[in-house]
């Protein structure tokens, strides 16, 4: 299964695929980018992704009306978001807080953070699955 991509990432993915979000994060993730409604063949984004992919995103993420700058976060390339999976992954294993710490070299602070946004996560998909049951309050 794929990871969860950042919000912008994931609009790229939706219309260019998983691996072209990755491509576009990897070369240009954690600056500012700038995308014409419509790029030509000579634009860094057709050449990255080729024209039919970057007239795709830039459709998605302008909505067809004009040139906009779009902050692209680094995505799963961050050598932060690698560990923070590492975290993840250890804690949803039942690892204890301390041999995490040990393992992942983030603080047992770091590790009871991302175990609280696991929880709300979670949560968030459990309730996804029960929208149509009525509130008993």
């Amino acid at each position: 299964m794929a990871e969860r991509l950042p919000h912008v990432l994931a609009e790229v993915a939706a219309v260019a695929g998983y691996d072209a979000a990755l491509k576009l994060a990897e070369a240009r993730g954690g600056t500012q980018i700038y995308l014409p409604p419509e790029p030509d063949a000579d634009h860094w984004l057709s050449q990255l992704l080729g024209v039919a992919a970057a007239r795709a995103i830039a459709d998605r993420l302008t909505c067809g009306v004009g040139g906009m700058r779009i902050d692209l976060p680094v995505g799963p390339a961050n050598p932060q978001a690698a560990r923070r999976a590492e975290v993840d992954r250890l804690l949803r294993e039942g690892w204890s807080e301390r041999d995490i710490a040990l393992a992942t070299r983030y603080t047992i602070r770091g590790i009871r953070r991302r175990r609280a946004a696991l929880q709300a996560l979670d949560g968030q998909e459990r309730s996804a699955h029960h929208d149509n049951q009525l509130s008993l309050f």
